[in-house]
Order: structure tokens, then C-alpha cells, then sequence
């Protein structure tokens, strides 16, 4: 199955529709404190632009259950990525079950610091509340973890789960060979600026995932 890409940081039309064309299949909207934070508002622009086969995720950092679900519907998401401090019991009652079986993806945040192996063992014991676990150095912190650390916690984990921090078209093969990763995400490894990406780097980037795959 190939890796799943998500560009995250994404602030405009010209740059999602780059890295659609560059082979992403999600793209990532932030919510919370940044410098690549948008409005809702906008986000449901670009999001109207998009293939019906490209997830748009929202990125919330300890947000309250209204806003989140408010946003949801505001900007036309299909996933959240709760990157904060929110706990099995709040992910637990963030969505009640849709119509016909439509629900929203939920991806858990852990940062690989020092409480990383008690969250990551936390939301071992809740998998069922969440789609996918992402792992990350950092909010924003565009550096990478202890990936040797990190692996020997997570071998043999059985869980869907993210690489994230610090990637770029550079390491980003490496680090699928370490992990084998469901996903990979990114934001400054392909950016130009702070909320604008590179087209050159984010095919650079897909190419370097797909390359690594088939390694």
C-alpha cells in the first residue's frame, strides 16, 4: 500500500493545487497559533477547489469540542488532527456516529519528548478512538526526533501511525526505511517561506516517498 503524503501548513489555492499535482493525498489546514494559521473561511474556499479524493485535515492544538465540530462544518473537513494535550475521553465524545456511515478521521498527536511512552502507550490501550497516531518533535518545531528512540518503543506496534518533524526530501526516504510508516507529513521540508510552498521541493519530496517505497 503507498504512503500516505499529507502537505500540511497549506494557506492557498495555488499552493494546494501544487501539491495535489505533486502527489499528495491530504492537505493540511491549521487552526491553532501559527504562522500558517487560516480562518475557516478560507479553508472552505480552498477546499471547494479540491478533488473529492483529497482529505482535508484540520490541525487544533487543545481547542473545546464546539470549535472543532463548528470548523468541521465550516471548512468542509474530513479529518482532525488534535495536537495538544486532548485525552481519550475527550476524543470519545468529540463526534456522534453520522448517516450512512460518514464520519470524520481523527489522527492523535504525540510528541516524542519525555511523556512520549506513556501517551504512545495510552492511546495504544484507545486505538479504537482514533484513525491514525502521528509523532512529531514539536509544533512547528521543523526538527526531527530521536528516531532510533522512538523505533524501539513502537516496534511490533500493530497501529496505523504518522512520521512527522523535521522531514524533507532529503530524510524522508530514511525515515520510511526506519518505520514503515502508514503516513508522512510536512510542512517546513517544502515551503519557500513560512505558509508557502515550493513546488520544485514538495515533488521532490513525493518523489523521494515513492522512490523510498519500492526500496
Amino acid at each position: 500500500m503507498p504512503t500516505w503524503i499529507k502537505i500540511c501548513g497549506t494557506t492557498s489555492i495555488e499552493d494546494a493545487l501544487a501539491s495535489i499535482e505533486a502527489g499528495a493525498n491530504a492537505l493540511g489546514f491549521i487552526f491553532a497559533p501559527s504562522r500558517r494559521r487560516i480562518s475557516p473561511k478560507q479553508a472552505r474556499e480552498i477546499a471547494n477547489r479540491l478533488p473529492g479524493n483529497v482529505e482535508r485535515v484540520g490541525v487544533f492544538v487543545n481547542e473545546s469540542a464546539e470549535v472543532i465540530r463548528a470548523t468541521v462544518e465550516q471548512a468542509g473537513l474530513t479529518a482532525v488532527q488534535l495536537h495538544g494535550e486532548e485525552t481519550p475521553e475527550f476524543i470519545a465524545g468529540l463526534f456522534a456516529p453520522q448517516p450512512g456511515g460518514h464520519r470524520v478521521r481523527v489522527i492523535k498527536t504525540i510528541l516524542a519528548n519525555d511523556n512520549f511512552a506513556a501517551n504512545w502507550n495510552l492511546f495504544r490501550q484507545n486505538h479504537q478512538l482514533v484513525d491514525s497516531i502521528l509523532i512529531d518533535s514539536g509544533s512547528g518545531s521543523g526538527k526531527t526526533f530521536d528516531w532510533h528512540a522512538a523505533h524501539a518503543l513502537i516496534a511490533d506496534h500493530g497501529l496505523r501511525f504518522i512520521i512527522a518533524g523535521g522531514l524533507d526530501p532529503e530524510d524522508v526516504g530514511a525515515a520510511i526505511q526506519k518505520f514503515s510508516p502508514w503516513g508522512v507529513d510536512v510542512v517546513s521540508g517544502v515551503e519557500q517561506a513560512p505558509g508557502r510552498k515550493d513546488p520544485e521541493k514538495l515533488k521532490l519530496f513525493v518523489n523521494a516517498v515513492r522512490k523510498a517505497e519500492q526500496q
